[in-house]
């Protein structure tokens, strides 16, 4: 445990005082507040370039460290930094680990069993059924389904996770406070409701820029003890993940798909990369060489929080499927208050949305 942990997360909330600049400064000062008390052409001498000691001179003007802290822990935003004890260790042990990880929801010494799942944002019928597959088989065997929180083959995983009761961390792009796409806000939510965390490098307010992205996904393999591609184009950002991947002595994974379909390119070609083809869940524990949790301690599903609206919902939907109009006049409650509750239990595999404003309580 680092001491001065307010000047630490002041000195990271400086833009350009990445990983490795921020470990030469603390390599050198001892102390974060020595670093926020430095003198500018002392933190020049030792390599940092001119406009990040700027824009750290700035900062120390209108940010004042303790008061930054107790905001933050405000915003029931937890943080953990390198310096812990508890700092995951898979992370640990890349090349550049973030210095500070703030996340909502629980990082729990068991999320060391985890495979990233990741691929396109243009997910087809057949990517968003073998995301689901794999997911589900992963959840289940004990592992910690890691992504992104993107559209597309990331929000298939996580949501493939927690109906599946096991748990997943979504790895932002952007600060906490800015989660992004805006619809997955409510996947977030449900994420740290129980089912793992929601994590990012970057502090609270930062916004989720496309150049932070690359940024974000070391951390997404960092996590994990290997990375599966189910559906890509040669182009996906999730080759990118792959390739870090490897650099960190990783596994990828890759799943075969169509010929006739340009989301089946990058796993193509991360196969004849030398990637291993894989077609179960279980193929990828055999290669990592690890065993399936017998009777894993996943979340029950009725062990989910629910709200006294949500309870009475699920209760109307015991015996039968239903339409969202009759649950209403059974119980008597608005169309937005009934809504709104099914979508929330849909994410949290309570129910199922069978189409046509139907619903059913899954067993």
């Amino acid at each position: 445990m680092i001491k001065n942990i307010a000047y630490l997360l002041a000195l990271h909330s400086v833009n350009g005082l990445g990983p490795v600049r921020l470990k030469a400064l603390l390599d050198y000062f001892s102390d974060p507040k020595l670093v926020w008390e430095a003198e500018a052409k002392e933190i020049i001498k030792i390599g940092i370039p001119q406009n990040v000691v700027s824009l750290l001179v700035e900062t120390r003007k209108k940010l004042e460290p303790e008061k930054y802290l107790e905001s933050i822990k405000k915003s029931s935003i937890k943080f953990i930094t390198i310096f812990d004890e508890n700092y995951p260790k898979l992370l640990k042990q890349i090349y550049d680990p973030p210095t500070v990880l703030y996340y909502k929801g629980e990082i729990l010494p068991g999320d060391e069993r985890a495979i990233a799942v990741v691929g396109t944002r243009k997910v087809t019928g057949y990517g968003k059924l073998v995301t689901e597959k794999f997911a589900t088989e992963l959840a289940g065997m004990g592992m910690t389904v890691v992504s992104g929180l993107a559209r597309g083959v990331d929000t298939q995983a996580h949501q493939a996770a927690i109906a599946a009761g096991g748990r997943t961390i979504a790895v932002l792009g952007g600060g906490l406070n800015c989660i992004f796409p805006p619809e997955n806000t409510r996947l977030a939510a449900s994420i740290t409701e129980g089912y793992g965390a929601v994590v990012s490098e970057f502090p609270p307010d930062h916004p989720s820029l496309p150049g932070n992205f690359p940024s974000r996904n070391r951390i997404i393999s960092g996590l994990s003890l290997g990375v599966l591609v189910t559906e890509a184009a040669e182009s996906s950002g999730s080759l990118i993940t792959a390739r870090t991947a490897l650099e960190q002595g990783r596994d990828v994974f890759a799943v075969p798909g169509p010929i006739t379909s340009e989301f089946s390119k990058g796993p193509a070609f991360l196969i004849k990369q030398g990637a291993k083809l894989v077609t179960s869940a279980e193929e990828i524990l055999e290669e990592l060489g690890i065993e399936r949790v017998k009777g894993a301690e996943l979340r029950v599903q009725s062990e989910v929080k629910l709200t006294e609206v949500e309870r009475k919902v699920l209760e109307c939907l015991v015996n039968e499927e239903k339409h969202i109009d009759e649950i209403c006049r059974e119980l008597g409650l608005s169309a937005s208050e009934v809504s709104a509750s099914l979508v929330k239990m849909e994410i949290t595999g309570l129910v199922k949305n069978l189409g046509g404003g139907n619903y059913i309580k899954i067993c």
